[in-house]
């Protein structure tokens, strides 16, 4: 018998219960806790109603469930006692044929697990394109999580039984995505090209850079869309209405990396789309608008520590003085530009005119564990953190070690660690507030010398520059008194500050419906990072919608990753919100 949707809403409490057994291991109380939550709109919102009953168990039975799963490539597998279900998944993933090394390691991996933690390791075998993890990966995942601290490995294990229920009820429903396992077939396409050898590294206007842009102008052609990579290299798709000189609702992100970065930041944001319209051209569906996706050519800033060059072209505010600039080989931006065949004369061409463009919606991953700590799949953007920079140099006096009494010297360094420590104490009584120092060194410092400088870097975040800035004073202030205290020099440089940019409320109210409507909780957060709709807002209105960021929120680092379930529901999300879409 074919399982629906339809079914499982309008059968028996003991029949969903039976019918969706083998999601859970040997758990049927989250089925029947789930059975009294019916009707469900979607299968999503099924989804996140099982999970949900996870989430609000007790710890005990938490522990049990997770307690249920049998260890990967333990005595219960080499003994043919598992469910039918994780006998597959094992198997897919090769832990069925593992050397007598491999076997070893994952034998001591799951002993030194279980004593650690009292409970088994969990791991979706399945990859987030849904092709098993081979034993290499499943080894690295295991040996880095036996580092973790036991709440969050809990937690972990749990998400992780989580995302295997989720395929399994896809098995289940015969669940084929419209849009998830595309999107991560070409990250992992483009994911291969790379600066460097061994991670994903992609600069502006290089070989990797280049061949990616070519490879997204394919796809968008092959989507119906009118194409062209423009003079700073955005690759700009226009999906045409049927309405002549129609206005355009502008999306996309960016398509080069951090140096050794993830396959899905900025990238998502453009490959969605791109499978949206591929849907929308095969269906010959057309919006009553232009939409016009771009995949900005650059917006992190590695090769010419120049951040949004893409999106600054688009909104008209380029700073031509860039094309001078060298980078690390002594190759200007003018020189690679050239070199790639743009013509850099005719960049203020680029520009957009505001009263052509009815607003600009960017679909992004969260970088973050805010979503993965809700058990959400996405998020809708409140406002783009806005966030001001700072090097911070310390002068105290270099001294003896050894024979300079404690209440006699001017540490450096320990002035620093004042700072430092009153950074986390008053960015952590708001919200919307973080505050970093990402980099402190002591410059020439031995082991048996007091410190005589020290230097710190201060990035201080807000949704709102009035929070921010209230931060920033505050901590600078604490940074003088420290200072004066212990009699040390201080030396403050800005090296770096940018606005807020709210999302448009009337935009968040659309994103906020079609999320809704797709059966998935709406939840409205900050965005910490900065992104290309923070230029867009310059020029538009502007919205974002989160994906789920896996791997503890990890981002900027080859961990990053997101499913293809995820990455549907977005999807779904979006082109939801495009068919439904209201001007202002």
């Amino acid at each position: 018998m074919t399982i629906t949707l339809d079914h499982l809403n309008r059968c028996g409490a003991e029949d969903f219960t039976q019918l969706l057994h083998g999601l859970y291991e040997h758990s049927p109380w989250i089925p029947e806790r789930a059975a009294a939550q019916r009707p469900f709109a979607t299968i999503a919102a099924l989804k996140q109603s099982l999970q949900g009953v996870v989430r609000r168990a007790t710890e005990d039975e938490q522990l049990g469930l997770v307690r249920a799963h049998p260890e990967l490539a333990g005595k219960a597998a080499l003994a043919g006692e598992l469910t039918a279900e994780s006998t597959g998944e094992q198997a897919q993933a090769g832990l069925t044929h593992c050397s007598a090394d491999e076997l070893a390691t994952l034998h001591k991996l799951n002993a030194d697990y279980n004593a650690k933690f009292g409970f088994p390791f969990i791991l979706a075998v399945k990859g987030p394109t849904g092709n098993g993890l081979s034993r290499q990966e499943i080894i690295a995942a295991f040996s880095r999580r036996l580092r973790s601290q036991r709440d969050d490995e809990l937690a972990e294990c749990l998400r992780q039984i989580g995302r295997i229920a989720e395929m399994r009820l896809n098995q289940l429903l015969q669940v084929e995505l419209q849009f998830g396992a595309t999107i991560m077939e070409w990250s992992e396409a483009i994911g291969a090209w790379s600066d460097d050898a061994d991670n994903l590294t992609c600069a502006y206007m290089t070989d990797a850079h280049r061949k990616t842009a070519a490879q997204l102008a394919a796809w968008m052609k092959e989507a119906g869309m009118e194409v062209a990579i423009d003079p700073v290299g955005n690759v700009v798709g226009r999906y045409k209405s049927n309405k002549p000189g129609a206005k355009a609702l502008l999306t996309g992100s960016h398509y080069d990396t951090v140096r050794n970065g993830g396959k899905y930041d900025g990238r998502e944001g453009i490959l969605l789309p791109i499978a949206v319209v591929k849907h929308l051209n095969q269906r010959g569906e057309r919006l009553p608008f232009d939409l016009e996706i771009i995949g900005f050519s650059e917006e992190e800033g590695v090769r010419y520590q120049s951040t949004f060059l893409g999106s600054n072209a688009v909104i008209g505010k380029f700073d031509m003085a860039l094309l001078d600039k060298a980078d690390a080989q002594g190759i200007t931006m003018r020189e690679a530009l050239t070199a790639a065949g743009h013509d850099v004369s005719k960049i203020a061409a680029v520009a957009r005119k505001p009263e052509d463009v009815l607003a600009f919606v960017e679909v992004h991953i969260e970088q973050g564990p805010v979503l993965l700590g809700k058990g959400l799949p996405t998020g809708v953007v409140t406002s783009i953190a806005g966030s001001c920079r700072y090097q911070v140099e310390l002068t105290g006096l270099a001294s003896h070690a050894g024979t300079t009494p404690m209440i006699m010297r001017k540490d450096a360094a320990a002035a620093a660690a004042e700072i430092v420590l009153y950074v986390e104490d008053r960015c952590g009584r708001e919200r919307s507030l973080v505050g970093t120092v990402g980099q402190l060194q002591v410059p020439d410092g031995s082991v048996n010398v007091i410190p005589g400088a020290c230097k710190l870097s201060l990035d201080i975040r807000a949704a709102d520059d009035a929070t921010r800035d209230a931060a920033v004073t505050d901590i600078l202030n604490q940074a003088e008194a420290v200072c004066a205290r212990r009699q040390i020099g201080l030396k403050v440089t800005k090296i770096m500050q940018a606005p807020a940019a709210p999302c448009a409320p009337w935009l968040v109210k659309q994103l906020a419906a079609a999320t809704e409507r797709a059966g998935i909780e709406v939840f409205e957060l900050p965005s910490g990072a900065g992104h290309d709709a923070m230029a867009l807002a310059r020029m538009t209105d502007v919205a974002m919608l989160f994906t789920r960021c896996g791997n503890g929120g990890i981002s900027h680092n080859p961990l990053e990753t997101m499913t293809a379930d995820d990455a549907e529901v977005s999807a779904q999300i979006f082109l939801d919100f495009l068919r439904q879409f209201q001007t202002k």
